[in-house]
């Protein structure tokens, strides 16, 4: 996510204690600890915690740094035979780019695991992590709450032509106002009783369900590669097999599943949709076809979009940002200070997790089913 980082003036909490650059006489001496990569900048709220995290590891930081001078830095290993990593924001620490073959093959033999913040993960080669025997570990809980929320405001935004009243009103010219305020009426609905169907029950869809379900009496329908019976049990949620049954029967649909590197829906996908339903995308970008969705959107077969996340980012489609029918956001549903804190917390509690007990010990992988075994 591309969220600009709260400062903690911002968010009313103390600012960032300073880090102690000498351990007591009572810890063990960094020669004989672990190392950590910390990539990025420093926590901001996590003090005690991660206190804890220098007592069992010795630190070392990257600070900001270009994907050449990380590179080089590996290949002269400046870090030495570190055996993690850890980054506790989406905006720092990920200035060498995407975590491809060619980064990770410099990685020594000794890194088991990286702790980053964030819930996407289309950014690192996941399966090649796990070949170099590294275990990857999202922190998608942490900001499953404010993501869940900003999927509300654009489901409820493509329902009642939220960007066109706003858009009308920020204009101050009192014809755009007079044409929302005599029109709208005609083309909006409330969401109640209508099926959101969802591309992905996992923890930020099932989230989305309840909100859905239980503040605005919509039915679910989702899809996923597994179904999932407990789930679907508690919101009351219908499985569809295939993603064409989800698609053909649901008034909104909402992505809510990872970017697997090809894009899930296209001009064949969109052409099977209920004709004016509705489309919500806050997973990534790459799943929709933007070109196909402005087709869509022209035929009326989409009759509005609420995009949290696009292709191209920063860049955005001019085509989709000039629509009334159609709410954007800059790829912040997750960015919240609580999600944050959650970011630094989770990503310490995996290393933590990780030295007393392995790979049993940690909270958030997504990669064991590939991890390479000594």
């Amino acid at each position: 996510m591309s969220a600009a980082t709260p400062t903690p003036q911002d968010s009313g909490l103390p600012p960032p204690a300073t880090l102690p650059s000498e351990l007591s006489a009572a810890e063990p001496s960094s020669d004989s600890k672990p190392t950590i990569l910390h990539l990025g900048d420093d926590i901001r709220w996590n003090h005690e915690l991660y206190a804890e995290l220098q007592k069992k590891f010795n630190i070392v930081r990257t600070y900001s740094m270009g994907r050449d001078e990380f590179q080089k830095a590996l290949k002269e290993k400046r870090w030495g035979d570190f055996v993690g990593m850890y980054r506790p924001f989406w905006n720092t620490g990920g200035e060498m780019g995407n975590w491809d073959g060619q980064l990770i093959s410099l990685l020594p033999t000794s890194c088991k695991i990286y702790a980053s913040a964030g819930a996407g993960f289309d950014w690192v080669d996941t399966r090649t992590l796990a070949a170099h025997g590294t275990i990857y570990c999202n922190s998608a809980s942490a900001c499953t709450e404010s993501v869940a929320d900003a999927a509300i405001v654009l489901i409820l935004s493509c329902y009642r032509a939220i960007p066109w009243s706003f858009l009308a009103a920020r204009s101050c010219d009192p014809k755009e106002f007079a044409d929302a305020n005599q029109n709208i009426a005609a083309v909006t609905h409330n969401p109640n009783g209508s099926v959101l169907g969802i591309v992905g029950l996992g923890r930020i869809g099932l989230r989305i369900a309840e909100k859905a379900t239980r503040a605005f009496e919509m039915r679910v329908k989702y899809f996923d590669v597994v179904r999932m019976e407990d789930r679907e049990k508690s919101v009351g949620a219908e499985f569809c097999p295939t993603l064409e049954e989800l698609l053909a029967t649901s008034d909104c649909i909402l992505l809510a599943t990872p970017f697997s590197g090809s894009t899930l829906l296209s001009t064949r996908e969109l052409a099977q949709f209920k004709r004016g339903s509705r489309l919500v995308n806050i997973a990534r970008g790459k799943l929709i076809d933007e070109d196909a969705l402005n087709a869509a959107l022209d035929d009326g077969m989409i009759s509005a979009a609420g995009l949290d996340v696009h292709a191209d980012e920063p860049n955005v489609n001019k085509r989709l940002a000039e629509r009334r029918n159609v709410m954007m956001m800059s790829h912040t549903a997750g960015a919240s200070v609580e999600s944050h804190i959650g970011f630094e917390r989770l990503g310490i509690e995996n290393l933590l997790g990780w030295l007393e007990k392995g790979e049993r010990g940690v909270v958030s992988p997504v990669n064991l089913e590939w991890l390479k075994r000594e």
